[in-house]
């Protein structure tokens, strides 16, 4: 597990419980820059669960943890660290997190 001073600078972000497929996954979040015409870029972690979402135009890579996400034409991408991924916006998604995920994102 990683034990970082910028870690208890995350905070709570709501999770739509109609988001929840299954265990009680917890998300905190630490912004690091937004500009005026939205970009924004930051810290992002999931304790493990099931949870589906709705993709933003995003790229992020995963910094620790261990699960895969889940296209809706069957696609997987398994989520470890250094891995990299680019959502064009749109893609629905499920998240299966094994091991609490922290990845670094940047939103358009």
């Amino acid at each position: 597990m990683t034990t970082h001073p910028v870690l208890s600078q995350l905070g709570p972000e709501a999770l739509d419980p109609e988001q929840i497929v299954s265990g009680s996954p917890e998300v905190t979040e630490l912004t690091l820059f937004e500009s005026e015409d939205g970009e924004t870029s930051g810290l992002w972690q999931i304790t493990p669960g099931v949870v589906t979402d709705t993709e933003v135009e995003e790229s992020f890579m995963v910094i620790t943890g261990k699960g895969r996400i889940t296209f809706e034409d069957g696609n997987q991408l398994e989520l470890r660290p250094g891995v990299t991924h680019h959502f064009e916006g749109g893609e629905n998604t499920t998240w299966t997190i094994e091991e609490t995920l922290l990845k670094t994102y940047w939103i358009r």
